[in-house]
C-alpha cells in the first residue's frame, strides 16, 4: 500500500506508547479519564455510552460508540446498554447526516482480534458515514486512501448538529416538565 504523509497518525502512536494506562484500563477508558474531550475527540457523553471519532477513520466522520463499562462481547451488555447502544446508533447517524450529507452508512461491530478488533478489549460500535463512488472503505485505487479533511475539520463540523440537538432535548424536558 502507498503511503502519504499524515503527521496526526505519527503523533498519536507516539502518545499511545508514552500513555500510562492503570492496570487493564483500555485506550478507551484512559481517554475517557483524561477528561480532555476536544483533544481526544470525545464528542458526546451519554449516560451509558461515549462517542469518539476514530483517529483511524475509513471515511470522513467515522464514529466509536463506546460503553462506559468494558466488556469484550456483545451479549456481555446487558439490556439496557444494549438499547443505548442502538439509540446511539441512531443519534450518531442523525448529527453526520446534518453535519456531512453522506449518501449511506455502514454500521457495525469488530467482536475479537480475529474479527478485527483494534482494541478487542473494549467493545465498540462503528458508525461510517458513506459516499456515492467513494472507495476509501476499502482502497481501489493505487492502494492508496485520501481524507478529504482533518479530524479536527471534521470534529468542528459533527459538534454543530450536536448541540442543537441537545439544546432542544433541554428544550423538550423543560417542555415535558411544566
Amino acid at each position: 500500500m502507498d503511503r502519504m504523509w499524515s503527521p496526526w497518525r505519527s503523533a498519536y502512536v507516539s502518545e499511545a506508547k508514552d500513555r500510562d494506562l492503570s492496570g487493564d484500563e483500555s485506550l478507551f477508558s484512559a481517554l475517557l479519564h483524561e477528561e480532555q474531550d476536544e483533544k481526544n475527540l470525545i464528542l458526546w457523553r451519554g449516560e451509558r455510552m461515549f462517542v469518539i471519532m476514530n483517529r483511524h477513520p475509513y471515511n470522513n466522520g467515522h464514529l466509536l460508540i463506546v460503553p462506559y463499562r468494558e466488556v469484550t462481547q456483545y451479549d456481555a451488555l446487558n439490556p439496557a446498554e444494549q438499547q443505548a447502544l442502538a439509540a446511539a446508533i441512531d443519534r450518531c447517524m442523525g448529527w453526520i447526516r446534518d453535519a456531512l450529507s453522506p449518501d449511506g452508512f455502514n454500521v457495525g461491530m469488530n467482536l475479537g482480534r480475529a474479527a478485527g478488533a483494534g482494541i478487542p478489549e473494549h467493545l465498540h460500535a462503528h458508525v461510517v458515514p458513506r459516499w456515492e463512488g467513494d472507495t476509501n472503505f476499502m482502497p481501489t485505487t493505487a492502494d492508496t486512501k485520501v481524507l478529504p479533511e482533518d479530524l479536527q475539520t471534521t470534529y468542528g463540523k459533527l459538534r454543530k448538529p450536536m448541540s442543537a440537538d441537545a439544546r432542544a432535548s433541554t428544550k423538550n424536558r423543560t417542555e415535558t416538565t411544566d
